[in-house]
């Protein structure tokens, strides 16, 4: 399970790296190879969520809530990869109707020429609104996940610290178990020695007196 967990972890790192340098410069060849990888990342999650439910009961809370934590950063970052492709998509769109609108003739004596340009300006006007709303939310998108790394910096290290703590209960039942033991032996070694001391006083008054 723990290499399982170590790939899925690094294939993580590397979706994560890629959906910044594919907000940086787009590549449909990049995107593709993101889907790709998030799929596989998917899967592995499911494989370790079966392979949490087998795992002993000392390290099943622990294993569960790494690959709580991987399956939410994993979550996260799928929907990151959403925002930015609807973002990509418009701006297409809105590339394509300024095209079409910069290569449209229109003729001296076209009543509807007035009508048809505003009603491209007010389209585009609505294309640039949609624009900067995508932009605030993946603005919004990238505060939070910040916040959610720091939250999960924290609840990485509240689980170091309990399993930690498991650790130390797990030896100290199994100093005490030693301890008891060695008292009980301690016990029925003194038990002995009074018995055997007492047998030998016994013989020594009898055979010297």
């Amino acid at each position: 399970m723990e290499s399982l967990y170590q790939k899925a972890n690094k294939l993580l790192m590397e979706v994560e790296s890629h959906i910044s340098s594919l907000g940086h410069s787009y590549s449909p060849q990049l995107e593709q190879e993101i889907e790709g990888k998030l799929e596989e990342l998917f899967s592995d999650i499911q494989r370790l969520e079966q392979m949490v439910a087998k795992e002993p009961p000392s390290r099943k809370q622990s294993a569960k809530l790494r690959v709580e934590q991987l399956s939410y950063d994993c979550q996260h970052l799928h929907s990151t990869l959403r925002t930015f492709q609807q973002k990509q998509r418009l701006k297409e769109k809105e590339e394509h109707d300024r095209n079409e609108l910069l290569s449209r003739r229109f003729t001296a004596n076209d009543p509807d020429t007035s009508i048809m340009i505003d009603h491209a300006l007010q389209h585009n006007q609505s294309l640039q609104n949609a624009n900067r709303g995508l932009d605030d939310i993946l603005t919004s998108g990238r505060n939070i996940m910040g916040s959610l790394r720091n939250q999960a910096g924290t609840l990485k290290g509240v689980q170091r610290r309990i399993i930690d703590i498991g650790n130390t209960l797990g030896l100290s039942n199994t100093v005490m178990r030693l301890i008891n033991r060695r008292s009980t032996q301690d016990k029925w070694i003194v038990f002995g020695g009074m018995i055997v001391t007492c047998i030998i006083m016994y013989l020594v008054v009898r055979y010297l007196t």
